[in-house]
């Protein structure tokens, strides 16, 4: 457990008991009362709950935003760091507290939840393409372990919500376009009526993108319904369909090429046509019956996937896989027992089943088929959580959580020998917190714990050969934290450390022989050091300022690779020392509004030895518009700058990538304009 550091926890005190600038009568705590968190499996205020967690609302996520990723919603969450915004084809590089910055394509470490459906398999592999921003309503960020909650790949959560219909039933229409080819397209109709409620959200997107060979195709249908079965059963079904026909991979530069044609793609995945196109079907029902003694939750989904993608190469360069992905949930939540406690008990199971075949990949065609197997994951976990208020100021919060995880996968073809197998992996995830409360003023100390099994495409062997690499061991954390909350009627403040402990961190890397594919090793033991402050303070009648600010150090304590290289005492590559956000907005009473971000990237290390650092830079947004009303129709016209000061910096770094090809240069000053029409 780290040493405790008596500046901070002087510092924590002195908030508690007199906030800067405010008396104890001003002091009324509406902004935590009212705030419900449902991402951690109950619902529970904002105030009361022992967690660093940051809620993003419905204006953040869609006003005046082009909505192509969560990053432009989600920028001012203290530590989270987010990459590559502009290559759709490796999905957004997303890491809360160092979890998934190993990933060089997709989520890893991370929790997605979508309407209370997991985005996220049972292997820990999670994505966003999927997910329909112009329909959400609201995002929870759960910052840090949480495996006692939801099991594999929990090192932190990301909890969406999808607006539901009122009873004002409405019809919108959006329409967007700006530089880099870029346009969108939405239709929305949301209303209420007789026990039901309903929402339908249709977009479509293209983009040409900056560099070249980074087009994006892609459309989303969204549907969720609520049904009030009875006054105390409700059921709410949601469906997603997505196709993405095309998502273009420019692929990594090295820093000759970057600096020479930043908007160049690298002439191999030209050559090969890298790049991927996919198809998904979601499905999902949640039912809630309330009664006297507790409220019965249940969960059940299916999720098709067709997906295929051509990487830069030939040998197995195409990929083609097809998903099903299934499972279901109970959950039941006691009523308050004497005195003041609450308990949760529930059950998860899930299935992914996959069929994965390579091709060669001839300049971007098909050829002869060279790998063939069917993979199967099956992940099961019991939890109970538990609250206990010790009086109106002291509370402690509990739970615990036992997961089994059982890969199998089936060779197909055995031309090379069979290499059938299958591997178990089990964990059992404590987490315990006590807070205290005094006035608007919140001070909480957790220890939580983290498990994290490699993905089944994290279990490929190095040496191309089928079935799972076994020299591939789970990732663990331990977790401790100090952190303090404060909230009243215009004013926010959070402050967090925390360290963590880390076996076995899974550590990307890549092979000469396959340029652009990762292959996986484990660290031996790694620690976290952390430090995370944010507040929203509206002042004034206009105007509103949000600041988040992280500072991390994080380093491999032990860590040999297989060529002998010792990394023990380098910092973790992919994230930086320091990060921060900070932005403010204006509305006047009219309906006229502006906002202005600046988020602030520090150094950080491209490769596991330190060798290559990647320089620090500061990005600007500018987002203007106006809303008005006209005999029932309401306009809201909007123009937005991206990279308003037109700063050259690598919106992803690929870490340890082979050749030096860590770069992926970022686009210049974009400038996008759009017209939301609504009926009402």
């Amino acid at each position: 457990m780290p040493k405790q550091n008596p500046l901070l926890i002087s510092l924590l005190a002195a908030l508690l008991w007199s906030p800067p600038g405010l008396s104890a009568q001003d002091a009324a705590p509406v902004e935590l009362e009212r705030i419900v968190i449902t991402g951690t499996r109950s619902e529970t205020p904002l105030g009361e709950v022992a967690r660093s967690i940051s809620v993003v609302d419905a204006q953040a996520i869609q006003r005046g935003t082009q909505q192509l990723g969560l990053d432009e919603a989600l920028a001012g969450v203290p530590g989270l760091y987010m990459q590559n915004r502009d290559n759709f084809a490796q999905d957004l590089r997303l890491s809360l507290r160092g979890f998934g910055a190993r990933s060089n394509f997709g989520i890893r470490g991370v929790k997605i939840l979508v309407d209370g459906i997991p985005e996220t398999l049972p292997d820990g592999q999670g994505g966003v393409d999927s997910i329909d921003l112009g329909s959400a309503q609201r995002i929870e960020v759960l910052r840090g372990p949480s495996s006692s909650l939801y099991g594999n790949a929990a090192g932190g959560v990301l909890a969406i919500s999808s607006e539901l219909g009122s009873a004002r039933p409405y019809v919108e229409a959006r329409a967007a376009t700006g530089g880099e080819g870029y346009r969108q397209l939405q239709l929305k109709s949301a209303g209420a009526a007789v026990g039901v409620d309903y929402l339908f959200n249709l977009s479509q997107t293209r983009l040409d993108g900056y560099r070249e060979h980074a087009a994006l195709r892609g459309r989303v249908a969204s549907a969720r319904l609520g049904l009030n079965l009875s006054t105390v059963d409700r059921l709410i079904v949601s469906l997603n369909l997505t196709d993405q026909p095309e998502a273009q991979d420019p692929g990594g530069i090295n820093a000759a090429q970057a600096a020479a044609n930043p908007r160049a793609a690298r002439d191999r995945n030209l050559q090969f046509d890298a790049g991927e196109a996919l198809e998904q079907q979601r499905l999902g029902a949640i039912y809630q019956h309330r009664a006297a003694t507790g409220t019965l939750t249940l969960r059940n989904h299916l999720v098709w996937r067709d997906f295929s993608n051509r990487l830069p190469f030939e040998a197995g360069g195409a990929v083609v896989l097809d998903r099903l992905f299934w499972g279901g949930g109970i959950q039941f939540d006691f009523a308050e027992l004497p005195p003041a406690l609450n308990v949760s008990l529930g059950a998860d199971f899930d299935r992914q089943d996959d069929e994965r075949q390579r091709f060669d990949n001839l300049d971007g065609r098909r050829g002869p088929k060279v790998f063939d197997q069917h993979e199967q994951v099956d992940s099961i976990g019991l939890f109970a959580q538990a609250r206990l208020a010790l009086s109106s100021a002291w509370s402690v919060q509990a739970g615990l959580r036992y997961d089994e995880i059982r890969y199998a996968v089936e060779d197909r073809q055995r031309n090379d020998g069979d290499d059938s197998g299958r591997l178990d992996f089990d964990a059992v995830s404590p987490a315990l917190s006590i807070s205290y409360r005094r006035n608007a003023g919140l001070v909480f100390v957790t220890y939580s714990s983290s498990f994290e099994t490699p993905t089944t495409t994290e279990l490929a062997n190095p040496d191309a050969s089928g079935g799972f690499n076994p020299g591939l061991r789970p990732q663990t954390a331990e977790h401790f934290e100090l952190g303090y909350k404060y909230a009243q009627a215009r004013f926010y403040a959070e402050l967090a450390l925390f360290a963590i402990e880390l076996d076995d961190e899974l550590v990307p890397f890549e092979l000469e022989a396959f340029p652009g594919r990762s292959f996986y090793a484990n660290a031996g033991g790694s620690s976290r050091w952390g430090l995370e402050a944010a507040l929203n303070w509206r002042f004034g009648e206009k105007f509103k300022l949000e600041a988040a600010y992280t500072w991390s150090d994080f380093k491999f304590d032990r860590f040999v690779d297989g060529d002998g290289n010792d990394f023990a005492g380098k910092q973790q590559p992919g994230l930086p020392a320091h990060f921060a956000h900070m932005g403010l907005s204006w509305e006047a009473g009219s309906g006229a509004y502006a906002r202005l971000e600046t988020a602030y990237s520090g150094t950080l290390f491209a490769d596991n030895a330190n060798t290559v650092q990647i320089d620090s830079y500061a990005v600007t947004r500018l987002r203007l518009g106006h809303e008005f009303s006209r005999d029932g129709w309401r306009f809201a016209p909007y123009l937005g700058i991206s990279n308003l000061f037109n700063a050259r910096y690598h919106s992803n770094v690929r870490i340890n990538a082979f050749g030096g090809r860590y770069f992926e240069p970022a686009a210049p000053r974009s400038v996008y304009a759009g017209l939301v029409v609504r009926l009402e």
